[in-house]
């Protein structure tokens, strides 16, 4: 007041519009209905309810973000629930509108009291609950004490809570969550009703957060949304967190979420790029394993992750290889190239890959120098493509026979139609083939140890019994498209196969040599002179 004048209130600011809300608090469950993959948990839950076969103390547990304190909260809400015209009964689907309802759910009814044990440790505050628990409910039908992270207590509080956990008064219910269920005392477990929240399958989450993308008015795609739920790890909170992130960075990009920019975002591997990786450590090509290694590093991409993604394709491939249905997650490229190596790789072959990619995802996470690291394993895997199987090394050990190494087989893109006369008809004119065009040594190999099963160009089954070093292999690849413009499927069959060139050639001079010798001619010339014996039978070999 100044000179008689009434200047009323200062003036206030503006009031905000309500504050953003993430969207993990924003979709929380309010019902047991919107609680996702508990399923079970849910209906034992009901069917206790309705009978009133209510336990008095309960325990949640799993990983981070399944819906433990939600859970818990839900529970609240069933047992105090009163109905919208107030005469209602515990429920399983409390209706949300009455005020213990309402109330439960903006955490402010005085007989719903949260505790958070990773903050409240010790006896004295356990001693508080002891002491409180006593009183009846003030407006409730039940108290309730939500212990979160209830694994925290120290020793002597659990002590203390023993004797009214296993007695309790009969107006109030304990609801404890953990995601560390080995850490609480058994004396507490035997104690309480456990659930064990599992982890929500990736799908269920997908669905989930194409609902939530749909309420928010944003464009997802679906794929976006599977890479956003397998991040996740079974966590809704975990993948509502991500999709909240790649929410914002769409928003640079016209408000869609799509699956490069999540890829992006979460720092992972390209599959189109992992598996043209595979590929070439398949090949045997150490330059361009490092070469697409490096691509992606430069890009961003962790080492660590790339490793991750290649033990992935391995698993995916083997699963493929069993005929297990394929993840409809997948691209349809990506489910024709594991089908195709499904068909080409053995069982020993991918077995050690997945073993030699482990370990190098083991030494990456280690490793001062990670990319440096990742370098070398993936040359290690490489290199052991050219040691014998285990198993085939102790037949042969067993069997007396020198142990040969069977290379995995490469795997090329689906072969483009190439006009006849550029495909080589037969085995022997793909040799004499690379023999002109200058590939000397590569015929020569050819020549001398290859052993075919099946030839039907552009492509060539070789036989796994008399196994190529990884080198030739890449070579022979390189060597076919330049010739013939058509990528070259090759791969091998534990099959004898036919004969080499070479052994074909010999075979061939030997029938000859016979033939001479038993001719006429010859045999009159034998007879004149018995000491004769024939000589340096020439031999039909064309390729050095």
């Amino acid at each position: 007041m100044a000179d008689g004048l009434d200047l009323g209130e200062p003036s206030q600011p503006a009031a905000k519009a309500g504050a953003y809300r993430v969207l993990a608090r924003k979709y929380r469950p309010q019902t047991f209905s919107e609680l996702i993959g508990q399923d079970a948990m849910v209906q034992t839950l009901g069917n206790a309810i309705k009978r009133d076969r209510l336990a008095h103390a309960f325990l949640m547990t799993g990983v981070r973000g399944v819906g433990k304190t939600s859970t818990a909260r839900l529970i609240a809400k069933a047992l105090n629930c009163i109905g919208a015209d107030g005469q209602g009964g515990p429920t399983i689907d409390p209706c949300g509108t009455c005020e213990p309802c309402r109330a439960i759910a903006e955490g402010r009814h005085i007989d719903v009291i949260e505790m958070d044990a990773a903050s409240h440790t010790g006896v004295d505050d356990v001693r508080e609950i002891i002491d409180a628990s006593r009183y009846a409910a003030v407006s409730a039908r039940f108290k309730i004490y939500i212990v979160d992270e209830v694994h925290m207590l120290s020793k002597n509080a659990f002590n203390a809570l023993l004797k009214t956990l296993e007695e309790p008064p009969p107006h109030v219910k304990f609801l404890f969550a953990t995601t560390e269920v080995n850490k609480v005392p058994v004396t507490v477990l035997s104690r309480c009703q456990r659930f064990d929240l599992r982890r929500i399958p990736a799908e269920t989450l997908a669905e989930h957060f194409a609902m939530v993308a749909e309420q928010e008015g944003v464009t997802a795609d679906p794929e976006a949304l599977m890479l956003i739920a397998r991040a996740a790890e079974g966590s809704a909170r975990d993948g509502l967190s991500i999709l909240d992130q790649a929410i914002a960075h769409a928003g640079i990009e016209g408000g869609r979420v799509s699956a490069d920019a999540v890829r992006q975002m979460l720092g992972l591997s390209d599959r189109g790029a992992v598996r043209d990786l595979l590929g070439h450590v398949l090949a045997g090509d150490g330059v361009g394993s490092l070469t697409a290694l490096r691509r992606q590093y430069d890009y961003g991409v962790d080492p660590l992750s790339v490793f991750q993604s290649l033990m992935e394709t391995v698993h995916g491939i083997t699963l493929a290889k069993l005929g297990t249905a394929a993840d409809a997650a997948q691209a349809e490229e990506e489910r024709a190239a594991l089908g195709e190596w499904a068909g080409s790789l053995s069982y020993p072959v991918l077995h050690r890959l997945w073993q030699l990619f482990l370990k190098g995802h083991d030494e990456i996470a280690r490793a001062a120098l990670p990319i440096e690291a990742a370098e070398m394993a993936l040359l290690r895997a490489i290199h052991a493509s050219t040691l014998p199987d285990p198993g085939e090394l102790v037949r042969a050990i067993a069997n007396g026979t020198p142990p040969v190494a069977v290379p995995p087989a490469p795997i090329a893109p689906v072969p483009v139609a190439a006009p006849a006369s550029r495909l080589p008809e037969t085995f022997d004119a793909l040799v004499q083939r690379l023999d002109a065009a200058g590939s000397l040594a590569l015929a020569a190999r050819l020549h001398n140890g290859a052993r075919v099963v099946r030839y039907a160009p552009p492509e060539i089954v070789f036989s796994g019994s008399r196994p190529m070093a990884t080198d030739t292999l890449a070579d022979l690849t390189a060597a076919l498209k330049g010739l013939t413009g058509t990528p070259w499927k090759i791969t091998f069959d534990d099959v004898p196969g036919a004969p080499t060139l070479k052994e074909r050639q010999e075979t061939s001079a030997e029938a000859e040599r016979i033939a001479a010798w038993d001719s006429p001619i010859v045999r009159a010339a034998r007879d004149a002179f018995p000491d004769a014996v024939l000589e340096a039978w020439p031999t039909k070999r064309t390729n050095a």
